[in-house]
């Protein structure tokens, strides 16, 4: 057994322990405590590993990103409109990538990730080409395959077609496979009830995902059928001239076809009202919130402060390189802080770990350091004396002061840095 001893520990679910100690046994946590109390439950002497000046905490969950799209990083110039950004990334996409510079792209991605602090990722897909490199990772990973089209011929058969490809691809056991539908601008309402169905049928062993409410452009288009989206289907020879809007925000259109039974996960939420978010607190319906990328692609600023002020779960993403820097969601929750100064630093942390280990479906593994939960322990440098550690966690932290605290942290298989060696 190891003792993993920090100025700070950050349990998450519990307040944060100053000069802490994490128990750990065969790559599972047993229990958090302070340095003032001993561990009781040893038959025999652990082997104590002193983290110094560090906080420990939970590995970090980037509940949305697109890692097949590394390869366009810096590729996409930043826009003040969204619909253009669009235009910018379906021109670049007409010009698929070698193989192997994707597969690089994708490599770098997913070691970028690990060293910031990330041990399970909400990874969007059409190619499913993520799913080999994940299962050879570090990383746990939800990866959802993304359905597009608003005119397809026969949505059902695509979704029992998406389906058999999830069943078909071999993966390691911490890749589960899901289904996503792109927006509601961009697929079909008989799809989405399609995956709905499948989803009640037990079909679907994960939750879906949805981009929702990301542009005031997907407002005009859901209420009116008008706008910039109805010009670009329209352009791509994929309008419905039988679909028929209603008056309606994307959050109502999707509740009223009954699409949050299966999308638990609504990315972005950048244009919702209070109705809404409501409607998302009670369908129980996690927001990914991945604000510097509505900022770098124009979709605008989302309303942080009141996702928490309704009691809507919220959960982090980073988006794609093709939409921001790097994946550093300690650079994200940053972001969060400067869109929400009044929500407490813990419910920020919690976004980052609890919450989105609960909307990917792993909170037994992930989130906590909680008994049982494995040992994915991430160990923050911080300056000496700190008072008030998760403030300072949700002010920016640079990669070359977060390291991990085992060579082990996720399920057995290799790591990255590791601060105890």
């Amino acid at each position: 057994m190891d003792l993993y001893r920090a100025a700070w520990v950050l349990p998450i679910a519990a307040p944060p322990i100053r000069e802490g100690w994490v128990a750990v046994d065969r790559g599972r946590i047993l229990a958090c405590g302070s340095q003032a109390e001993r561990w009781p439950g040893a038959k025999r002497e652990p082997t104590v590993i002193d983290l110094g000046a560090r906080a420990v905490l939970p590995g970090l969950v980037n509940a949305h990103t697109h890692l097949e799209l590394s390869h366009l990083g810096g590729r996409i110039p930043p826009t003040a409109d969204f619909v253009q950004w669009i235009r910018a990334v379906l021109r670049a996409r007409a010009q698929p990538p070698e193989p192997a510079e994707q597969h690089q792209a994708v490599e770098r991605a997913m070691s970028e990730a690990v060293r910031t602090g990330t041990v399970l990722v909400g990874d969007v897909s059409n190619t499913l080409v993520t799913v080999a490199p994940l299962s050879q990772s570090p990383l746990a990973a939800v990866i959802f395959h993304e359905l597009l089209g608003f005119n397809p011929a026969s949505p059902e058969r695509a979704v029992t077609e998406a389906i058999e490809r999830l069943r078909a691809t071999e993966r390691h056991a911490d890749v589960r496979l899901t289904l996503a539908t792109h927006a509601p601008y961009s697929v079909a309402l008989e799809t989405m009830m399609a995956i709905g169905a499948a989803h009640q049928r037990g079909e679907l062993g994960s939750p879906c995902c949805v981009h929702l409410a990301e542009s005031r452009a997907e407002l005009e288009f859901v209420a009116t059928a008008e706008g910039p989206w109805r010009t670009l289907l329209e352009e791509l020879g994929a309008w419905n001239p039988g679909w028929t809007p209603r008056g309606e925000t994307p959050v109502q259109y999707l509740d009223r076809i009954g699409a949050f039974g299966a999308h638990r996960l609504a990315v972005h939420a950048v244009h919702v009202n209070a109705a809404d978010l409501r409607t998302l607190s009670t369908r129980g319906v996690t927001i990914v919130s991945c604000p510097r990328s509505n900022r770098l692609t124009g979709a605008g600023v989302p309303p942080v402060q009141a996702f928490y002020e309704a009691g809507v779960p919220v959960a982090v993403g980073t988006d794609s390189l093709a939409t921001v820097p790097d994946l550093n969601l300690f650079a994200e929750l940053a972001e969060l802080r400067r869109l929400a100064p009044t929500v407490p630093a813990s419910r920020l942390l919690a976004s980052a770990t609890r919450q989105g280990a609960a909307a990917l479906g792993f909170e037994a593994d992930f989130g906590t350091l909680a008994p049982g939960r494995r040992a994915a322990l991430l160990a923050v440098a911080i300056p000496p004396g700190l008072d008030d550690v998760e403030e300072y966690l949700v002010s920016g932290i640079a990669p070359e002061s977060v390291s991990w605290a085992r060579a082990n942290q996720t399920s057995e298989r290799a790591s990255g840095t590791d601060c105890a060696d």
